[in-house]
């Protein structure tokens, strides 16, 4: 067998990784988008390390753009086989794909505007119609169950509590000798305790590990802090300062987390009487799929619901779907909560809420998630005197707030307990992606105190052969 590393080595964003069996069957697990503004990594979503009419099959680990949002192009260049997912992940998938290739298409009409003459055109890397005609493939299945991929491989997918529908991927390979061969892929390793979400499930024990790295070596903050300091934000930006606070947020996952945290506060008296805007289409669809899939709730949202059946919906909460809705928030200076995507600002409505809101200082700027280096993000979170948006050097006066303790993504600590279970003299072989080298390097020395012995850190297109 062989494996290759075709997206997210060395960094937090592009997942892909290629299965070769012995026998030239190929199993991809996941198709991400790179995001981001790395020079280096420019021509990364046109070009692939693999010939797309050769991949068998596609397993996704969950429905986030930077593990599924290529699948429409690899597609359009010629994958004919199933892509194979949980069933949430492929409700979330459709909406996610879709609204993905609306983005693309406006890139390129936005580029082709801009672009000289001499330039030939740019066509986007994909459509609204390549997304809709991908989803064609897509097979839904349940966790804990094997799934038979073909005669020499199973799959089962086990809950990762990352996002709504994530899992851990574990396939069972079937050899010559008719033993069996257990390769594991973490997909993104939740944080336990988290609203809504069951706790991430351990694997089972396997030969080959790929596993995630985003957080090495950090530690996030301990979750009862979240709901108090959320309030406190909200009081001191939109109560004492009457200011606006905005919330960069993913569509996915995190935006679903603090309307809950936000219910929750509203249901016990404790949130002001400012209004809350979801002002993301995307999000608002989410969640309504969200609603349609309690099977991936815990236990506390459940018991929750018994008295609140509606945990995404409260009084003073508004879901804008039409942009001229979006543009008239600008307009209106009054206090209020706005939660908009992109999670990382480097596009969507959040950044023309950041334009026209970010050098007053009434304004709070809460950043809950991670930001790939490069992104405006990224920049925001190391509080600089000015920013560059929409061509613009802004000066940031905003207050800027980080709660890392939102992360759908478990620290060191979280990491290390999700493999503790892994027995380490059957443990072969263990890939660390999805991570920054430097927070790859740290997690590496942690994974070694813990037991685990050949750990890789592979560069973008390396392959390795795997024993038997």
């Amino acid at each position: 067998m062989k494996i290759k590393f075709c997206g997210a080595a060395q960094a937090v964003t592009g997942s892909a990784h290629l299965i070769t069996l012995d026998s030239g069957y190929k199993i991809l697990l996941d198709c991400g988008l790179y995001q981001g503004r790395d020079r280096d990594m420019k021509d990364f979503n046109d070009h692939w390390y693999f010939d797309p009419k050769e991949i068998n099959c596609l397993i996704l680990s969950h429905a986030h753009i930077d593990h599924s949002g290529r699948v429409p192009k690899l597609v359009k260049d010629g994958f004919r086989g199933d892509i194979i997912c949980t069933s949430a992940t492929r409700d979330l998938a459709a909406i996610m794909l879709l609204d993905s290739g609306m983005i693309q298409e406006s890139d390129a009409r936005y580029r082709n505007k801009r672009k000289k003459k001499s330039e030939g055109a740019v066509e986007p890397l994909y459509t609204a119609k390549d997304a809709k005609e991908s989803l064609k493939q897509f097979v839904g299945i349940s966790y804990e169950r094997w799934f038979r991929v073909s005669k020499e491989v199973s799959v089962m997918f086990r809950d990762s509590g990352h996002i709504l529908g994530s899992s851990s991927v574990t396939l069972k390979v079937k050899q010559k000798d008719d033993s069996e061969k257990y390769i594991g892929f973490t997909g993104d390793i939740g944080r336990p305790e988290r609203p809504i979400l069951k706790d991430p499930l351990p694997m089972p024990e396997v030969d080959y590990m790929i596993c995630e790295s985003t957080y090495g070596g950090k530690e996030h903050q301990g979750q009862p802090q979240d709901e108090n300091y959320l309030l406190e934000i909200i009081e001191e930006t939109c109560v004492r300062n009457k200011g606006k606070l905005l919330i960069p947020a993913f569509s996915v996952g995190r935006t679903q987390e603090i309307v809950y945290m936000l219910d929750k506060l509203e249901t016990e008296g404790k949130l002001p009487k400012v209004p809350v805007y979801v002002d993301s289409p995307l999000a608002v669809n989410a969640t309504e799929i969200f609603i349609m899939h309690p099977e991936c709730y815990d236990d506390d949202i459940l018991e929750y619901m018994s008295t609140d059946p509606n945990p995404f919906g409260f009084g003073n909460l508004h879901f804008i779907r039409k942009a001229e809705d979006s543009k008239k928030l600008n307009e209106d200076n009054r206090p209020c909560i706005i939660i908009s995507a992109s999670g990382m600002m480097q596009a969507g409505r959040i950044k023309h809420h950041l334009y026209n809101n970010i050098e007053k200082k009434s304004t709070t700027i809460l950043v809950v998630g991670y930001c790939a280096a490069g992104t405006l993000g990224a920049r925001i979170r190391t509080r600089p005197g000015t920013v560059h948006i929409f061509g613009e050097e802004k000066q940031l006066n905003a207050s800027v707030e980080i709660m890392d303790s939102f992360s759908a993504h478990g620290d060191q600590g979280e990491m290390l307990a999700f493999l503790d279970n892994q027995d380490r003299k059957k443990l072969k072989r263990l890939f660390l992606v999805h991570g920054e080298i430097e927070r790859q390097k740290i997690f590496k020395e942690g994974l070694k105190e813990s037991g685990f012995q050949t750990i890789d850190i592979p560069s973008l297109g390396q392959e390795y052969n795997l024993d038997g």
